[in-house]
Formats: structure tokens, sequence, C-alpha cells
């Protein structure tokens, strides 16, 4: 299982495992930020997979199609936008019942692909490793428009660019992608990557494992980083996108399976459009939206949510003209840098990968 930062999962080996396991099945069968290792992390809650009563109603006498969307990791301000849909009605008025559903070990990309789940939350970097080992998942929305991952560490540390990694010690979750990340940002500053010192905290509290193990970590600025200002505890923040383009790219986002695509358009085309006026709400209604998700979810820390929605909301359609737009030159882009590192092999064709076809025009 890939690690997390607090609430986000990271891409890693575990489920980049499972996907080749997948794919050996045949029809049977994607952490910087990225999103580390959950500080105090939320157990499941029963209410996320429990649909509340909807505010809208279909078509009188017609049954409901129920479907299922797995999410990637205990749930965040990342997934609002897919409480509002399910609990504000979006989704029951477009004809659907829509379970939202916590992740296998295994992960989401796996309950996708065999069909366990219709859709599911996933990472640019873990549907492109599946793609090249035949999983056949398709993008349908980028959840936020850009990366906001990136390392952070207390600035005591003094870690202010990444030549500042020589001579620490950073604590990840055991993937090549970390190593391969830290390398580009430091090489871009002419700094000796072997300097860095990699240990595995696996599921480590971050604020922890920066006080006592570590000097650095990945992780998802809208959860921790907001986290850490809530503790005031001020955080030097270094973003990946900052120093390569090509590691702007789309985590979390919605995703489906190609037979899903083929075989039930319609059903895809109302999911997408539900959970578009769902973040659409979260745009346009942070203090709102963080109380559904409160309400759906009452185990998290509410002003967490809260803070971490107001920091989030603004920057789930950023200046893309839609939410959910994603572009082929970002697909391109991160794989081209995968492909520059040896994490992946082959080039790919992309606009198999991702859809904007179905979002709402």
């Amino acid at each position: 299982m890939k690690a997390r930062l607090k609430g986000w999962k990271m891409a890693g080996a575990g489920v980049l495992a499972g996907l080749m396991l997948l794919t050996g099945c045949g029809d049977k069968a994607n952490n910087g930020g990225a999103s580390s290792s959950p500080s105090a992390s939320p157990s499941a809650s029963p209410a996320a997979s429990q649909s509340a009563s909807p505010s809208a109603s279909p078509e009188a006498g017609k049954p409901l199609t129920e479907v299922k969307v797995v999410l990637d990791w205990t749930p965040n301000t990342n997934h609002t936008g897919l409480y509002v849909a399910r609990d504000q009605g979006f989704w029951e008025k477009r004809g659907l019942k829509v379970d939202i559903v916590q992740p296998p070990e295994t992960g989401a990309s796996q309950m996708v692909a065999s069909g366990a789940a219709e859709f599911g939350v996933g990472y640019q970097e873990d549907l492109t490793l599946g793609r090249e080992n035949g999983v056949p998942l398709v993008s349908l929305a980028a959840i936020i428009q850009h990366n906001t991952s990136g390392f952070a560490s207390p600035v005591a540390k003094n870690i202010k660019t990444p030549k500042d990694f020589a001579g620490k010690t950073y604590g990840g979750w055991g993937s090549p992608v970390e190593q391969a990340v830290i390398e580009t940002l430091m090489k871009e500053q002419g700094a000796d990557p072997s300097k860095v010192k990699i240990v595995n905290i696996g599921e480590a509290d971050y604020f922890t494992a920066v006080k006592r193990d570590i000097d650095f970590a990945w992780i998802y600025y809208a959860w921790t980083g907001v986290e850490a200002e809530t503790r005031k505890e001020n955080l030097n923040m270094i973003w990946m996108k900052d120093y390569d383009k090509r590691l702007d790219y789309y985590t979390p986002l919605l995703m489906t399976s190609e037979k899903m695509i083929q075989d039930k358009p319609d059903i895809v085309r109302a999911f997408v459009e539900g959970a578009a006026e769902g973040y659409q709400y979260a745009i346009d209604h942070p203090d709102e939206a963080a109380d559904v998700l409160i309400k759906a979810v009452p185990e998290l820390n509410a002003d967490l949510v809260r803070a971490s929605q107001k920091w989030l909301s603004p920057r789930y359609k950023d200046d893309a003209p839609r939410w959910g737009e994603q572009k082929k030159e970002v697909w391109e882009g991160y794989a081209d840098w995968m492909i520059s590192h040896g994490i992946m092999k082959k080039k790919l064709d992309f606009d198999t990968m991702f859809t904007n076809e179905f979002l709402p025009k």
C-alpha cells in the first residue's frame, strides 16, 4: 500500500504490484505528492458508505442505478465534491444512487479495473504505470487542477531549496518515484542527490517523524500543510512543480474502466456531471461544503476540514476553463519524466488514458 500524507495516499510500489497482478489475470483486472504517512489519520467512517437523504428526486417511479465510487484513502477534502454530490442529491437527480466506499489494501485502481467498483479516485502516476502494464483505466476528471504536493520541513531545519536536501534525512514510503523526484529537484540546482539519506517511515505521523527521525517528507499541503498552520508549526515548503513543469501532474483524479465507457456511457456521464456539480458547489460554497463532509464523516477534525476546504476550494478548478479539465500535454509531460528516470519504459497512447468527454459543457 502506498504511504499516506494524513489522509492522502501517494503512488508507490505496492499498488503497482497489485496492478501488475491484475494484468496477469486478464479481464479480471494506479505520493507526491504525491501526497506520506498519516498524521493522526482519521479512521474509515461507516457514514462513508451510507447514502444520505437526497435533496432532489429523479423521475417518479424510475428506479435508481446503483454504482460505487471507491476512495483512494480515508475521507478528506479531496473528496468533498463527492460527498456533496451524494448528500445534496446531484447524482440522484441524474438517476444514480452512488455508494462511497473505502479502498481495500490492494487499492482503488484494482477495484475499478476488476469491475468491483464502477468509479474511483486515483492518481496520474498510478494510472500511467497501470496503462503501461495493460490495465485499462481511464481518467475522467482532474479533481485538483495543479499538483499541490511537495517537500515539507520545519522551518528550524533550514531547508529552503532542493540543494538544502544535501546532508539531510528524507522520510518516505519506499518508492523509486521518491528518489527520482529528489534527484530531479537537486540536479536542477546542481546539487548531489547521493548526499541525501532516504529512510522508510511507513505510516509514521509526519509531525512526530520530523521531530524525531527525519528532516523532510513529501506532503499534500491541503491537508498536512494546513494542519501545520492550525498547529502553528511553521513549515518550509518546496513545490515540485516549481522545479520541473512535468511534475505538475493530476493528483488526484476520477477514473473508470474502458469497459464502463464502452458499455455504459450514459452512467459515466451522469456520474461525472453529478461530481462536477458537487465540486463546483465546493468551489462556490467552501464553508457549506465543509459542513457536508463533517456531517458525513463526523470523526474528522472539523476545524481542520474547514481550514483545508478554504485553502483547497479555489484550487479545484484554478486556471482551467471548467472543473475537471485535463490537458494532453500534462499526461505526456509526466510520462516523459518517468521514462527519463527509468520508471517507465515505453511511450503510451495518451488519447486513450484520459477524456474530457463526460464533463459538463
